[in-house]
This record gives structure tokens, sequence and C-alpha cells, in this order.
């Protein structure tokens, strides 16, 4: 594997996620203080992202198995940086909504990052390879919220969408200085000529295993949407109830940044140890059931020391040891030649679970502010049926192949 490139993908994650996860924290609250959003239309703001990253995800994956990775990536980044000046620059919900939707057909850099380092990594790598995307995600976390937080509560809730927009320009340059296609122009031709290896909805439909996946992905992103669509409201409600505004700016900041920290220790230190010790299948397992552990114990012990310091950071490590080995599976059970594809299915039905987890969390929040992570335990409890299942059929098949 490749180490400058896996550097260099790691940094344009990174920098993308920072800047996503900067304006998390505040944008709940933008919209419900400065446009008198309700708790129902801002879970419908936050899906209407990923409803668009649904509909745009499969085409993504399957433009950059054909035409290049580096292309698809620099392009999207691009809909990142303009989405956020939107979203900086809104004076209504409306233009609110369209910039979450810009961010969202243009958000498969990330899609595109991952097919990236499956075409550069050996097969025995790939979870440990795609968990650099989910360390990216970490690190960007540790950072992004609590910069958010700070920056909205020293120079007011507009700036923290100008600093994002420019960290994710800077990932548009380092993506066109440092970063090299990872399909050659003769592997592009032969994929745009080869009319037998393709992937559409027929060959999904057809690939049980392909759909175990994509459902188990479905129930872990709704669950873990429950969990971020609610948060700052939970933490403005519960945890921080009856503190200044940009105290909780501030304190829903340095919670979230719990979440990074567990997603960095995983990556760096466990999850090649338990790959090698447990597989991928039952990583998937064993993350479900940290998950859904996790999320009932932030319904029940209401405390900024607690959910940041441990709920969250456990939340993460179960995230990080279960998403990265189910990703890999993925790409297993259908040819090298549509990973990208596999990929982009895999998330558009992930993009399908956070759009209703996202979109029924304010719902949930409305009726009782401790719904979203009870419902959420529920589901990554129901998902260890699939993940079970999953094991057992394809844990000792090899992968498909050409012939």
């Amino acid at each position: 594997m490749d180490r400058k490139k896996v550097i260099t993908i790691f940094l344009i994650v990174f920098v993308n996620f920072m800047g996503a996860s900067i304006v998390q924290p505040v944008l709940p609250l933008y919209a419900g203080n400065r446009f008198g959003a309700s708790p129902e239309t801002i879970s419908l703001l936050l899906a209407s992202f990923f409803a668009a990253q649904f509909l745009a995800a499969p085409v993504l994956g399957r433009i950059s198995d054909r035409r290049g990775r580096l292309p698809v990536l620099i392009v999207s980044q691009i809909g990142t940086f303009i989405s956020f000046l939107i979203l900086g620059g809104a004076e209504s919900l409306t233009v609110l909504f369209l910039g979450r939707i810009l961010d969202g057909i243009t958000g498969g850099n990330v899609i595109v990052a991952q097919a990236y380092l499956t075409d550069i990594a050996p097969r025995k790598q790939r979870t440990q390879a795609l968990g650099v995307v989910f360390s990216a995600f970490g690190l960007g976390y540790i950072l992004g919220p609590a910069i958010g937080g700070f920056v909205s509560a020293a120079f007011g809730d507009r700036a923290a969408f100008l600093v994002a927009a420019t960290v994710s320009l800077v990932t548009v340059l380092i993506t066109w200085l440092m970063l090299d296609e990872s399909l050659t122009p003769e592997k592009r031709q032969q994929r745009r000529e080869n009319k037998q290896v393709k992937l559409g909805l027929s060959e999904v439909l057809a690939n049980s295993s392909l759909l175990i996946c994509m459902l188990i992905g479905f129930g872990g992103q709704f669950s873990i949407a429950l969990l971020t669509s609610t948060i700052a409201m939970y933490g403005e409600h519960v945890i921080f109830a009856g503190q200044p505004l940009d105290m909780i700016h501030l304190g829903n900041g340095l919670m979230l940044t719990g979440f990074g920290f567990g997603q960095i220790f995983t990556q760096f230190v466990l999850v090649k140890p338990l790959v090698k010790r447990f597989g991928e299948h039952r990583l998937v397992v064993i993350g479900a059931v940290l998950r859904s552990m996790s999320l009932f114990s932030i319904a029940l012990i209401v405390s900024p020391f607690y959910v940041g310091g441990f709920a969250l950071p456990l939340v993460a490590i179960a995230s990080g040891i279960m998403m990265p080995s189910l990703q890999s599976i993925a790409t297993t059970t259908v040819p090298e030649e549509v990973n990208g594809g596999a990929l982009g299915w895999y998330q558009s039905a992930a993009s399908m679970g956070i759009i209703i987890g996202t979109a029924m969390g304010g719902r949930l929040f409305a009726s009782d502010p401790a719904l979203p992570f009870i419902i959420g335990g529920i589901t990554l409890a129901l998902t260890l049926f699939p993940a079970i299942t999953l094991m057992r059929r394809q844990g000792a098949l090899p992968a498909p192949s050409m012939a």
C-alpha cells in the first residue's frame, strides 16, 4: 500500500470532515434561532443533505469507476466549498435548504476517497485502509466542533460557515497538487468498454450479500442519525439547560470532541489487532452491540462529562470497528472493477438510513428528548440478526470473480 497516497487521502478527508464538523453543532441552532425553524424543520434541513447524497452517491461511484477518482473528487469538493458560502450568506430557510442539497449532491468526495483506497490497498489490508477515512473523520471531529463552537461564540454563527468554506477550499488544493489518479487510462478505458461489468439495480437486487451489507448500513446509520440530528438540541434543552447560548455552543462543541477522540483511538490503536484477532464479520457484530449500549446510556445518564467523556467516545469506537469492516465486506461481494459502484450503493442505503433517522429525530425529540437515543439503541440491536446471518453466510466465501 502506497503510504504517500494513503497519507494524502487522510489529509483530504480530515480537512473535509473538519470543515463539515465545524458547522455541525452550529447549523441546528443557526436555523432555529436566526430563522425560527422548529425541531421538525431542522430535522428536515439536516436530512435534505442525505436525501441528495442518496440519489447522487451511486452515480458518482459509477462515474469514478469509469472516468477516474481524481476529477470526481475535485468537482465534489468545489461543490462543498460553494455550499458553505451559501449557508453562511443565507437570508431564508429556502436558501439554507438549497445549500444543504448542493452539498449532498456533491458530497461524494468521501465515497470516491474510499474507492481510491480500495484501488491501492491489497484485500487483506482493505479494512485498515478504509479505517483511514474514519481516523480522519475522528481527527476532524476533535477539532471541528470545538472550532465551530468557539468561532460561533466569539464571532457569531455565520462566521463558522465561512471558516468551513475556507477549510473546504484547502481540500481542493491538496487534491489537485498532491494526489495522482489511482486508475490508469487503460483501466478506465477497459471499464468504459466492458459492458458486462456493471452494477445496476438488477445486479444489486440479485446480490444477496451486498443487500445484507446495505441493510446493516441502513440500520446503523439510521440510529446514528437519530443521535447526530438531536444531540445539539439535547445539549441545549437537557444537558446544558439554563446556560447562556454562547456557552451552549461551546459546550456542545467540546462534548462532540469526545466522539473524535474515540475515532482516532480506534483507528490508530484498535483496528489492526482487532481485525487480525476477530475478523471483519465478527467486528460488525461487536460494533453493533457497543453502539446499542452507548445510545441507551445517553438516555439514562444525563451528564456532559459522561456523554462527552464516555458515551460518545464509545459510539465512535463501535463505529470505527463496525463500519470500515462492513464496507470492506461490501467490496468483496462484487468484482474489483465495480468497487466504486458497490461503495456507492452501500452509501446510498446508508444515506437513506440517515435521511429517515434525521427526519424522525426532531419529531421523536419533540415527544421526549431521550426517545431518539432509545429508538437508536433498539434499531442497532435489531441489526445483529442480519449481521450474524452475513457472518455465517459470507464469512468463508471467496470474493466474486469475472469468470
